[in-house]
């Protein structure tokens, strides 16, 4: 399937949405302690798409998926379908969402603490959170997908945790999961070589132990074979003509410190 490139004025579209999804996960936040339900973390987000953002969740019905957000706590790596899951002190989430405005998505996820969590909880939010921007700084015409996953994959195994391979980030615009796909580990020089124009989603799943994954019998939720802890940030990337630009991105959120 070819890749679709996107002119100036549809990226401007694009960050349209990747604003409001990331507003989102901005809104949601305070609300992120322990006692909260999962459930209740998605009304919120819900809530706000449609009352507030007067756009659509592009995750409700996608697949048959029920909910606007997928949220992921502890050893769960992705696609966890918010519950009456009550969070405790100490756990980690992800918080997943994407937006559609006026026909674009905006897709990005973010980690957050519950209370006071572990030191390796920590560091492994952290390490991923650093993994995702190493994959973005790789970015730029002329590079290619297999230097994005090599950054990501380099940097996660040599702070000792592993990166998942089942599942990627993906090319996005009008179409919510389009070409192509982005894995997070890969050897430099390989794969599809980026053009101005192109866009997609980066978003790095890391596990504390080993990299296998299980999928419940939802047929949503995956988790981590060995149930140890895991973590994803994700931001929505256009290729420039220079290097690259985060659409999900809102001035200054400190969780883009690193760039």
């Amino acid at each position: 399937m070819a890749i679709t490139l996107k002119t100036p004025e549809e990226i401007e579209q694009m960050r349209i949405a990747g604003r409001l999804a990331a507003e989102v996960l901005q809104v949601v936040a305070p609300h992120v302690k322990p006692g909260v339900t999962t459930e209740e973390l998605d009304r919120i987000c819900h809530d706000h798409i449609v009352n507030v953002q007067k756009a659509t969740p592009a995750n409700i019905g996608y697949r048959g998926y029920p909910r606007a957000t997928c949220i992921s706590a502890n050893n769960v790596i992705c696609h966890g379908i918010p519950s009456e899951k009550v969070l405790k002190d100490g756990d980690i989430i992800n918080i997943d969402v994407t937006v559609i405005k006026d026909g674009w998505h905006g897709d990005t996820s973010r980690m957050y603490y519950v209370g006071e969590p572990s030191v390796m909880a920590r560091r492994l939010v952290e390490t991923t959170r650093n993994a995702l921007f190493e994959g973005i700084r790789a970015v730029r015409p002329g590079a290619t997908l297999g230097d994005i996953g090599h950054a990501i994959q380099k940097y996660a195994e040599g702070e000792r945790f592993s990166v998942v391979r089942e599942y990627c980030g993906h090319g996005i615009g009008r179409v919510y999961h389009d070409e192509p796909q982005v894995l997070h580990y890969g050897r430099p020089g390989e794969g599809t070589v980026l053009q101005q124009g192109m866009t997609f989603t980066i978003e790095p799943m890391i596990n504390e132990g080993a990299r296998h994954t299980r999928v419940l019998p939802d047929g949503w939720t995956v988790v981590t074979k060995d149930r140890r802890l895991s973590a994803q940030w994700e931001h929505t990337i256009a290729v420039t003509a220079d290097g690259f630009d985060i659409l999900t991105r809102v001035p200054g959120d400190d969780n883009d410190q690193f760039l």
